[in-house]
């Protein structure tokens, strides 16, 4: 069987989400299992920079409408089957950014990723590439099913090719004005409700949810979810249409990228068997934070700042927190509101809340070692890794009871002694706070706190189980081929 992941980022290379964990290291495992896997991403001006690329030499003509625009492919690995497959248009992809900056996403993106869409299969062709299956990822890739079946549908490189669309978050749709449509070769009789249209615009997105022959998404949970009103934003209607060929699959880490007994990041290796490292990184993370109270419990947070987060019940609970007696420390990027409103609060408490607007790979590491409390007050949340790195670190999730979190997370009983996390039902500040003061509770009992940490190392959240799930459904594709 020979496997194409197309995505927009992927670990190693490039990054800005949970999409990019995904991506990556389904790859690794699927190779870890002899597989025939491939990734196909776009080649970022940062992966240039840092990543040892081979030159195949290989020009690709993309057609888009009345334009035509040129693609080089490049190479991570070589053999028939390498790491990865980079897609080179420096006119798209040679910016700072994947995406856009933290006040507003490219105008351009729409016609980027059709480029990118086509692209795949312009390389497939050109490298002799006949996949099985490509597995298409969020909207970014959602023009490939649709061309498979229209455009691309006679080609012999794809004779027996399916496709699945992993949806990693249905509140990022990739909708665009309806101009865009010039540009994807197709005709404007697939701009209606029935197939591209959306509420006056086109949704790359419900391309991937239409023409893709099985859907999945990042958990049991969200799955069910996201056929609702409330979670579904505006593509219930559509997903009610694909029921039969939606699946949930929870996602999974990379325990050799995250394992706290041997991080190069940790002033101290621990694990299930001996934690006494864990107060070594605790005492680090406090004296880097600057905290007066160091021995005051710790609450953390490291995310992506957008709406889906939760932020703003957060933000409303910061001062009841230290009120407690709380310290808090925040690293994450995005939303520019946010980002001003955290850095005031910040100020507000300097040595007792600590907030560092960026992303650094180290500190992010320490800080999962050396918190007591993860916080995740998500609106929803499509699977969620922080509190699965969290509980593989030996510290308590604090969440809210939706899509992932729910899966994976078992909300503790204080009579039985039973659970991996605490969870709250309410998206309110109260709710939160009231789990906040659960979680407290266990903190104040030190012999209890240490058994629930190693109850907590030795949950199994790794990659395997998960990929073994993915490569049924690639079966069952090859079986329909």
């Amino acid at each position: 069987m020979r496997i194409l992941v197309a995505s927009s980022e992927a670990v190693p290379f490039a990054k800005t989400g949970g999409l990019a964990d995904v991506a990556g290291s389904l790859l690794k495992e699927f190779r870890r299992k002899r597989l025939k896997a491939s990734l196909v991403m776009p080649l970022y001006g940062s992966v240039r920079s840092r990543f040892r690329l081979n030159d195949t030499g290989i020009k690709i003509s993309v057609p888009m409408g009345n334009f035509l625009f040129e693609g080089e492919i490049f190479t991570y690995g070589r053999g028939k089957c390498p790491e990865a497959i980079f897609i080179a248009c420096d006119q798209f992809f040679g910016r700072p950014e994947l995406y856009g900056t933290a006040s507003s996403e490219y105008s351009d993106n729409a016609i980027r990723f059709i480029f990118f869409s086509r692209a795949v299969l312009e390389a497939c062709m050109a490298l002799d590439i006949s996949p099985d299956v490509v597995h298409c990822n969020d909207w970014q890739t959602g023009m490939i099913p649709l061309y498979l079946k229209t455009l691309y549908a006679g080609q012999r490189q794809f004779s027996r090719t399916s496709t699945l669309f992993t949806i990693h978050n249905l509140g990022y749709q990739g909708n665009y004005d309806a101009f865009n449509m010039t540009y994807t070769g197709l005709g404007w009789d697939f701009f209606v409700p029935a197939r591209l249209e959306f509420y006056g615009r086109m949704s790359l997105l419900k391309a991937g949810l239409l023409y893709a022959d099985t859907l999945n998404t990042v958990s049991i949970t969200y799955a069910h979810e996201i056929l609702t009103a409330e979670h579904g934003f505006s593509m219930d209607g559509v997903l009610s249409t694909r029921m039969d060929d939606l699946y949930g699959i929870t996602n999974g880490i990379d325990y050799h990228e995250w394992d706290p007994a041997n991080d190069p990041y940790l002033p101290a290796a621990y694990d299930a068997g001996n934690i006494k490292g864990k107060a070594v990184c605790r005492s680090r993370l406090a004296r880097l934070a600057g905290f007066r109270e160091e021995k005051a419990p710790i609450a953390a947070i490291v995310s992506r700042l957008s709406y889906q987060k939760g932020l703003d019940i957060f933000l409303e609970s910061i001062d009841e927190m230290v009120s407690l007696g709380i310290n808090i420390v925040l690293l994450g990027k995005g939303e520019e509101h946010y980002e001003s409103a955290l850095s005031a609060a910040a100020e507000r408490h300097r040595g007792r809340v600590y907030v560092h607007i960026g992303f650094e790979e180290p500190f992010a590491h320490l800080i999962y070692a050396g918190a007591d409390l993860f916080l995740m007050p998500s609106r929803y949340e499509p699977c969620g890794i922080g509190q699965l790195i969290a509980m593989r670190y030996g510290t308590l999730p604090v969440a809210r009871r939706t899509g992932g979190l729910a899966d994976t997370i078992t909300d503790y009983d204080h009579l039985s002694g039973s659970g991996t996390g605490v969870l709250f039902n309410e998206f309110s500040s109260d709710a939160m706070t009231a789990a906040i003061k659960r979680g407290l509770c266990l903190y104040a009992e030190p012999s209890k706190m240490r058994q629930l940490a190693r109850s907590l190392m030795l949950q199994d959240f790794s990659w395997d189980a998960a990929s073994d799930r993915y490569i049924e459904l690639y079966r069952r594709l090859e079986q329909k081929a």
